[in-house]
C-alpha cells in the first residue's frame, strides 16, 4: 500500500504549528512565570498562540496509530509488525529520556526526566504490539471508551495512599515523582493517549477507501466531533475538569468556553482537536501542489524534525540570553527553566516569538528535505527508527 499523502500533509501542518509552541515555551518573556491559558493574566493573542498548538500532540498520536494499521496491511505479517512496534516503542521511550530531554533542558545532570509525547507514542506502540491480532473495530471501540470515560477515573474511591491508587494514578493523571534530588514528571499520562492511538489505528481502514468517499466521511466525523464538543461544553457538567465560567467580557467568556485541559487530554480536548484534525484530513489534498509540497517535506520526517527543532530553538534561546546581557554563569539548566535565570526577567515579546518561529521553520526546510530524500533512497535498517 502506497504512502498516504493526506497523512503526511496534516502531520506537516501540525509540525509547523508545534514549533510555535516550543519557541514560546523557551523564549517568551512570560513563559517561565505565567500560563498562556490563565485567563487572569493572558491576552487573547497569547491564549490562541497556545490554543492552536493543542492540535499537535493528539494528531501525532492518532496518525501514529493510523500508520501502524497501514504498515500492517502493507506487510501483511503480524509477527514482523509486532516485533518492529515493540522495538520502536522501546526506542522512543529511551529517546525521550535521553536526546529529547537533553534538547529540551540542556541539563547534563538530567534533574528532570519528562515523559511527554514521544514516550507516550512509544508506550502506545508497545501496548499495540500485543493487540495486533484483535480486530481493528474492537480496538477502536476500546479507544473510544477510554476517550469518553477516562475523565471518571478521579472519582474512583481509592483509599488514600493505597498501592492500587499509587500504581494507577501515573497512567491516567500528570504526577511528579521526586527522587535523589531529581524528578520524574509524568506529563503525558499514557492511557488517555493510548485511547487516541487505538482510534487512529481503527481509522486506518478508511484510508483504503477512495479519496472522495474518505473526504465525505472525515468531514462528517469532524463536524460531529465539533458539534458534540459545543453541546457537552455548553452543558458544563462533564468532559473537562475545568468548567467554563462567565468572564469580564464576551471575548474572555469565549476563551473560558474553549479553554480545555490537555494534561491529561480531556474528552472535550479530544473532541475539539480531533474534530479539526479530521477536517484537515478531509481537505488536505485540496491544497495547491506548491503548498502540499511544503507540508510534505516536514510531514515525511516527523521524528527527525521533532528532535532537531528542539536543539535549534534551545541554541537560539541561549543566544537570546547572551544578547540580553546574561553571562553563562547565570544560566540555570537544572531548574527546568531551559537555562533562563529564575527571578530575573528574560525573554522576548510575542511578536518576536512569531518571527523566530517562522525563522526556525524556514531554517529546517532544507535539512528535512535532504533527510527525506536520503531516507527514500537508502534502506538502512536504522532509518526505520528515525
Amino acid at each position: 500500500m502506497k504512502r498516504q499523502p493526506s497523512i503526511d500533509i496534516v502531520r506537516g501542518i501540525v509540525m509547523i504549528i508545534m514549533a510555535l509552541d516550543h519557541v514560546r515555551d523557551l523564549m517568551h518573556v512570560d513563559s517561565i512565570t505565567q500560563s498562556p491559558t490563565d485567563l487572569t493574566t493572558t491576552s487573547p493573542l497569547l491564549f490562541f498562540t497556545r490554543f492552536i498548538t493543542h492540535l499537535c500532540a493528539p494528531t501525532f498520536v492518532f496518525l501514529a496509530g493510523t500508520s501502524v494499521y497501514l504498515s500492517l496491511q502493507n506487510k501483511n505479517n503480524v509477527s514482523e509488525t509486532r516485533k518492529f512496534l515493540l522495538k520502536r516503542g522501546i526506542w522512543l521511550v529511551v529517546l525521550e529520556f535521553t536526546i529529547v530531554n537533553f534538547g529540551l533542558f540542556f541539563d547534563i545532570g538530567f534533574h528532570s526526566l519528562l515523559f511527554e509525547v514521544i514516550a507516550a507514542i512509544g508506550f502506545g506502540f508497545i501496548i499495540l504490539s500485543a493487540l495486533l491480532k484483535i480486530r481493528s473495530q474492537t480496538l477502536g471501540i476500546i479507544g473510544l471508551l477510554i476517550l469518553f470515560f477516562h475523565n471518571l477515573t478521579p472519582l474512583i474511591p481509592f483509599a488514600e495512599n493505597s498501592i492500587l491508587k499509587t500504581a494507577l494514578a501515573p497512567l491516567f493523571s500528570p504526577i511528579v515523582f521526586p527522587f535523589s534530588g531529581r524528578a520524574f514528571i509524568m506529563g503525558y499520562p499514557p492511557i488517555p493517549w493510548l485511547g487516541i492511538m487505538l482510534i487512529g489505528f481503527a481509522t486506518g481502514k478508511f484510508f483504503e477507501w477512495t479519496e472522495e468517499k474518505r473526504k465525505q466521511l472525515f468531514t462528517k466525523i469532524g463536524l460531529t466531533a465539533l458539534v458534540l464538543f459545543i453541546i457537552i461544553r455548553f452543558v458544563n457538567i462533564y468532559g473537562d475538569p475545568a468548567l467554563w465560567t462567565t468572564q469580564k467580557n464576551v471575548v474572555f467568556t469565549f476563551l473560558s468556553f474553549i479553554n480545555v485541559t490537555k494534561y491529561p487530554p480531556s474528552l472535550l480536548f479530544c473532541l475539539a482537536t480531533l474534530g479539526i484534525m479530521f477536517l484537515l484530513l478531509a481537505f488536505a489534498e485540496q491544497f495547491t501542489n506548491s503548498i502540499k509540497k511544503v507540508y510534505l517535506v516536514y510531514g515525511k520526517v516527523p521524528l527527525f524534525y521533532f528532535v532537531v527543532h528542539f536543539y535549534v530553538i534551545h541554541f537560539l534561546t541561549l543566544l537570546m540570553l547572551f544578547a540580553q546581557g546574561f553571562s553563562f554563569s547565570q544560566f540555570e539548566f537544572a531548574t527546568g527553566t531551559f537555562g533562563r535565570p529564575k527571578g530575573i526577567e528574560s525573554g522576548l515579546s510575542l511578536w518576536l516569538i512569531y518571527l523566530i518561529w517562522i525563522f526556525v521553520v524556514v531554517l529546517l526546510y532544507k535539512p528535512c528535505q535532504w533527510f527525506g530524500k536520503y531516507k527514500s533512497e537508502h534502506k538502512y535498517w536504522w532509518l526505520q527508527y528515525i
